[in-house]
């Protein structure tokens, strides 16, 4: 069976263990000028394509529902291996020498011409088996994207890093820190400010997310190997935008919806502690006497001060009072004719999704939901995606919409 979309996966072995993507001639994102990286003239293979000897992809990125915050992308990769040209003491592999961990790969697929990117990462293992009996042996390529490299990094004092800075200048400052590429950085100004860096001792990923829960923004490495960083207002701004419809009839056909109802999720007592500051405390008394005390404290954040801690609690808090039923995932077959291949391609962090669902008592539950999370499954017979979905990370009113937007229901943000 012919997958509705052409899938590629190539195998960059230049610069050593580095950010960024090499120049690559034709490549979508990184054969642009002032977009990839040049790679290193000694290196005499310097990108492989992988694709005709692929069995199969498994992808997985998004936010993590129980500890409420996005975690590092995975991808597992297997590969046909009939010339055992993975084996790294084949001397006559063409691969000889530059297989090492840290290499970068990349899985997209093309249709109509247009290129979207799955995964762009880094391998961090080769798994080889070659079984008894069986004339081809296959080898797992298993890779993380960036955030496993952010956390093995370490930082102390952020160059640069005063008070009174912007969020998302700061993060941009610690990925100075690191040499994160301009290139791989979209990254919005921020609207809550920082005090000066505390110049103690933490990962690079742990300083920037105390930015980010600082903020109450979203910061993560999409698909295209990129760090993103939304401000607090513009991940308000993107639930009011136009969702993509799912339901058994009209939209996009799905299957396997994952419903929950329960306390899960619930925060109605949060306290917030900035660096050198007084724990701050939001409480909500009508979600306590409810369901009882749900309580989260964070301390040692960045913003500047004890007003911005109290704000972040009250935003915490009246983002998670109160639960609901929900739908925390859905799968989607490419395959399917009535499924548009390239919508779902074009699904990342932050795309709204309304999904209906008919009951079979004849009821129907719809929710607006964003998705934060796409896990890939592929063969060659098969192209299927499991689609994570969350209620907004953080709520705000929005105004003309008609679920954000109402009056003396929906919160205002700070």
């Amino acid at each position: 069976m012919t997958l509705p979309a052409q899938i590629y996966v190539s195998f960059d072995f230049t610069s050593g263990a580095t950010f960024g993507y090499g120049f690559t001639l034709d490549d979508a994102k990184y054969g642009l000028l002032d977009t990839g990286t040049l790679a290193n003239n000694s290196n005499p293979e310097p990108t492989v394509d992988l694709t005709p000897d692929v069995y199969s992809i498994s992808i997985r990125r998004g936010r993590n529902i129980m500890r409420d915050t996005y975690e590092a992308g995975s991808a597992t990769v297997r590969v046909l291996d009939s010339l055992s040209y993975f084996n790294p003491q084949n001397t006559l592999s063409p691969y000889f020498g530059f297989l090492t961990p840290l290499r970068k790969l990349r899985v997209s697929a093309s249709i109509s011409g247009t290129d979207y990117y799955l995964f762009s990462g880094y391998t961090t293992e080769y798994k080889y088996t070659y079984p008894q009996g069986q004339e081809t042996g296959y080898v797992d390529i298993i890779c993380t994207d960036a955030f496993r490299l952010m956390q093995q990094a370490t930082v102390i004092t952020v160059a640069d890093a005063t008070a009174g800075q912007a969020t998302g200048t700061r993060i941009g400052k610690i990925l100075d820190q690191v040499s994160w590429p301009a290139s791989m950085r979209t990254i919005d100004t921020g609207d809550t400010t920082c005090q000066v860096d505390p110049g103690t001792s933490r990962t690079t990923l742990d300083a920037i997310k105390n930015a980010e829960f600082s903020e109450q923004g979203a910061f993560y490495i999409d698909s295209e190997g990129t760090a993103n960083f939304l401000s607090r207002t513009n991940v308000i701004k993107k639930y009011g935008e136009t969702p993509i419809e799912f339901d058994q009839t009209t939209g996009i056909p799905y299957t396997n919806l994952v419903f929950a109802f329960d306390d899960k999720l619930i925060i109605n007592s949060a306290g917030m502690t900035i660096v050198g500051g007084t724990q701050q405390v939001a409480e909500d008394a009508a979600s306590i006497t409810k369901y009882f005390s749900h309580q989260l404290n964070e301390s040692n954040l960045v913003a500047q001060t004890n007003a911005d801690a109290l704000n972040i609690a009250q935003i915490y808090v009246a983002t998670r009072a109160e639960t609901t039923i929900r739908i925390d995932a859905m799968t989607v077959d490419l395959l399917d004719p009535d499924v548009p291949t390239a919508t779902m391609l074009a699904l990342d962090y932050f795309s709204n999704l309304k999904i209906t669902n008919v009951q079979p008592d004849g009821s129907t539950i719809v929710k607006t939901l964003q998705a934060q999370g796409l896990d890939w499954n592929i063969t060659p017979n098969s192209m299927k995606v499991t689609v994570t979905t969350l209620e907004p990370i953080v709520e705000g009113f929005i105004l003309d919409s008609s679920i954000s937007g109402i009056i003396d229901t929906n919160i205002l943000a700070y």
